[in-house]
């Protein structure tokens, strides 16, 4: 058994050695309380998440390349029927559609 000052020390330290942990254990229970907190001020807010909004950025970018390519092959099927259209001697234009009739 230790006495004197050494005891006293051992003491302190064991006793700073606890405060320390209990500190810690403050510490992770703010910040989850915290997080918590951002969170539910976020839900209402109705912030939308990152990974949500990447994943509609993708489907975005996708979309506008197969717009794109649509685009492009509407112009060479359209560029098609007029070099048709030119051989037959018929006009490029699309058939008159019929009259609306007249209400009654």
């Amino acid at each position: 058994m230790t006495t004197g000052p050494n005891r006293i020390l051992d003491e302190f330290a064991k006793l700073m050695t606890d405060a320390a942990g209990a500190a810690q254990g403050v510490k992770r229970e703010v910040e989850t309380a915290f997080r918590s907190q951002a969170e539910r001020v976020m839900n209402s807010l109705e912030v939308v998440q990152r990974e949500e909004f990447e994943a509609v950025r993708e489907m975005a970018i996708k979309a506008r390349a197969e717009n794109k390519a649509l685009a492009a092959r509407i112009e060479a099927l359209e560029a098609k029927l007029a070099s048709l259209a030119g051989q037959t001697g018929e006009a490029a234009t699309p058939a008159a559609s019929p009259k609306p009739r007249a209400k009654k």
